[in-house]
């Protein structure tokens, strides 16, 4: 090869590394630019996860705002409770990853029959999700328009219309191109409670409950002296004894609690009954004491509040006949426990400042009256002195006795 051919070769290599960078450099910037295509992912290939600090998920009524603030997500629109991280990351690092399936241009006019019109204009809106920056930038935005779904040959439990397999959305920045994507993002909705962490305080051990109406009448306290112990009805008179079949739900409170929804703190207790609330007390064998006010019931739901304190023993009290060699060891299985119980304790008492909206499932089984857990009274049959009336049997074995003769004068003695 000579040095002419040498060079023809060499600027050739050049203009053929020109195209291919800017081709690349082109499609990359699409793809950046929203200008997606089937196969390419939606948000670009260097989507930045970790520069979102701030979604708006905006529907037609509905909007909620999830921020991050002091390291923490939280939903602005519930006074910042916190947010359940697991569904945002989830969310985050499933749009970073979607891919368009298919492509179809769309005009202006046919925004609506694919749901991608702007929030607020009804039926045929879509739902705005906008991710920003911690400078307040909108780093992408996508609608997320009408679900795809999958027919069924078969009848479906999800009904007539099949299950959603899919989702036409538009990315900002590109208006002409509805975007299939293979997944519904079913659980990306403009509901604040749905973004709420759901951790919730719970009881364990329960050694006794105590329930006290705003009236004072039918209240009541259940307690045992073991773990394993029989449950008896405090102060019970002599014909009082807790029927069991009744005490479900009742010996077991907040075992496992759940909240629909959090009130802001400026709400009205008022308003919800908490100004004369049911007061459910829970103490522990581990010497916590649960104190639920329960006000009254909207909808499917209770208004509820709860504080908790504890009272923990400052040192162990050893076993009857302990050996010394076995000391050291119980020792640290007690303050290993007691150091449990202190974190579950200051976990607890975080709930304090927040009013919840519990489920009825959870609360009603605790708000009986004192009568109903007691076993029924059995009916006394009714007697024909307080009813006047014989029975038929009474009837038949009546027996009519003839009238007695006069008994005989003196004179007719004689």
């Amino acid at each position: 090869m000579n040095r002419k051919q040498f060079g023809i070769l060499v600027a050739l290599l050049i203009v053929l590394g020109g195209a291919g960078w800017y081709v690349e450099s082109r499609r990359q910037n699409e793809a950046g630019a929203g200008e997606t295509g089937a196969g390419q992912k939606i948000l670009g290939e260097n989507f930045p996860v970790n520069d979102v600090v701030r979604i708006t998920i905006k529907g037609d009524t509905n909007e909620v705002t999830l921020a991050k603030k002091d390291d923490l997500w939280r939903v602005h629109e519930r006074g910042d409770y916190p947010a359940n991280f697991g569904d945002i990351s989830e969310f985050l690092l499933k749009a970073r990853e979607l891919k368009a399936v298919q492509v179809e241009e769309i005009g202006a006019s046919q925004l609506g029959r694919m749901q991608l019109a702007p929030p607020g204009q009804g039926t045929n809106s879509g739902v705005l999700v906008d991710l920003r920056d911690k400078d307040g930038k909108t780093i992408k935005a996508l609608t997320l328009g009408k679900k795809h779904v999958k027919k069924s040959q078969q009848p479906s439990p999800f009904g007539d219309e099949g299950l959603a397999d899919g989702r036409y959305v538009m990315v900002s920045g590109n208006s002409k191109n509805a975007l299939l994507i293979a997944d519904a993002l079913s659980n990306i909705e403009p509901k604040p409670e749905s973004w709420l962490k759901k951790d919730f305080f719970h009881v364990e051990r329960p050694k006794s409950v105590t329930v006290s109406f705003p009236g004072g009448t039918n209240s009541w306290k259940i307690l045992r002296d073991t773990e394993t112990g029989d449950w008896k009805l405090a102060d019970a008179r002599p014909d009082e004894k807790l029927d069991t079949s009744k005490s479900y739900g009742v010996t077991t409170p907040f075992s496992s609690p759940s909240f629909s929804d959090v009130l802001l703190p400026s709400a009205s207790l008022g308003d919800y009954g908490l100004d004369k609330p049911t007061v459910v007390t829970v103490e522990t064998f581990d010497d916590f004491v649960y104190t639920v006010n329960v006000g009254k019931r909207m909808g499917d739901d209770y208004a509820v509040k709860v504080t908790v304190a504890a009272n923990f023993p400052k040192e162990r009290v050893p076993a009857k006949d302990e050996k010394p060699e076995d000391r050291l060891k119980a020792d640290k299985a007690w303050s290993d426990r007691q150091k449990q119980l202190a974190d579950k304790l200051k976990e607890a008492q975080a709930y304090s400042s927040w009013t919840y909206m519990v489920p009825t499932y959870t609360v009603e089984p605790l708000l009986k009256d004192r009568k109903d857990l007691l076993p029924d009274k059995k009916e006394e049959p009714k007697s024909t002195a307080t009813t006047g009336k014989a029975t038929d049997g009474e009837v038949k074995a009546a027996v009519t006795v003839p009238d007695a003769p006069d008994a005989p004068t003196a004179s007719a003695a004689k």
